[in-house]
């Protein structure tokens, strides 16, 4: 039990469960240093579908990499889902040379990286022994938070340039406070040097959860917190907007407790985020949960004032 948990304990979630965490998993990569994963599971049970954690390009040294997210990914896999982490390309403390042509946010190669994991899920097994032959392949979703939920929207299928970085792989994602639409939608200084943000949103076919921070203040753009709910407006696929009240940019404390990311320790707001994301995730992959159908419900009642869900469906 949690103490400082008010309002969120009327969201449904399933009972914790033990879990086995797998660190540094590596993966060989073309003509470079070799990827690192972290994975986190249920210790027991067979046909786990696969959540792929991409982390954002924050200010903090270590949380941008397989380390951070442990409020996030600790909380899914004590419910049923195997979480796998990579240590970007992007990371400052794992990721490339900042002399890289791509440096320093190497937002093609991250997509890249997402997929040489799901290319080598047989290799992630075999380097973790209590989860081989665990994992359902063909259960996967991807899920990232800012700059990952760039790296994210492509796996899902926003095209740039005209260019699809889509994998057929994924089923399912979900975009935290992710970036909007580039262009005309940002500053000119932002504009120049993020043109990989000006991504088309309407080729995301992909179910597809947008949770955004209400006070978010994205710098980016003369916009304010709606700026980063343009992937639900703009992808017919995404089903779903969660807005997290009071808090902005780190959702309440998803990065890590006390980072310098979570600019609000929300307590409530995390745990609403948490426990949401795992319902909406547990329905995409067909585990025979109402948490979603009835978390919605019960923001709407004795949950009420810690955010609230938007659906195209309603």
């Amino acid at each position: 039990m949690n103490r400082l948990i008010d309002l969120a304990r009327h969201l449904p979630t399933p009972k914790a469960v033990m879990t086995v965490a797998y660190t540094p998993i590596q993966l060989e990569m073309p003509d470079r240093t070799p990827l690192e994963l972290r994975l986190t599971a249920p210790a027991e049970g067979l046909d786990l579908p696969i959540v792929l954690l991409s982390h954002g390009f924050g200010p903090s040294h270590y949380i941008p990499s397989k380390d951070g997210y442990a409020p996030l990914a600790q909380f899914w896999a004590e419910r049923g889902l195997a979480v796998i982490q990579p240590t970007h390309a992007s990371s400052r403390i794992g990721g490339l040379d900042a002399s890289h042509p791509e440096a320093p946010f190497f937002w093609r190669e991250r997509a890249v990286e997402m997929r040489a994991i799901l290319d080598q899920l047989e290799e992630v097994e075999r380097q973790t022994p209590a989860l081989a032959g665990r994992l359902d392949h063909l259960q996967i979703a991807v899920a990232g938070h800012s700059f990952g939920g760039h790296t994210c929207g492509l796996l899902l299928g926003a095209s740039l340039n005209g260019e699809n970085f889509s994998d057929p792989r994924v089923s399912a994602g979900i975009l935290l406070a992710a970036p909007g639409r580039g262009g005309n939608d940002m500053t000119p200084e932002s504009a120049e040097r993020f043109p990989f943000f000006d991504v088309d949103f309407s080729r995301i076919e992909k179910p597809t959860l947008v949770v955004c921070g209400a006070d978010d203040d994205p710098h980016f753009t003369t916009r304010g917190p709606d700026w980063h709910a343009d992937a639900f407006y703009g992808a017919p696929a995404a089903e779903a907007l969660l807005m997290v009240a009071g808090v902005g940019h780190g959702l309440g404390g998803i990065a890590g407790l006390d980072a310098k990311e979570t600019e609000t320790e929300n307590p409530d707001a995390l745990e609403m985020t948490r426990r949401l994301t795992t319902a909406w995730l547990r329905k995409q992959f067909g585990l025979g949960s109402s948490d979603w159908e009835e978390g919605k419900v019960a923001l709407r009642n004795k949950a009420a004032g810690i955010g609230t869900v938007l659906t195209k469906a309603e």
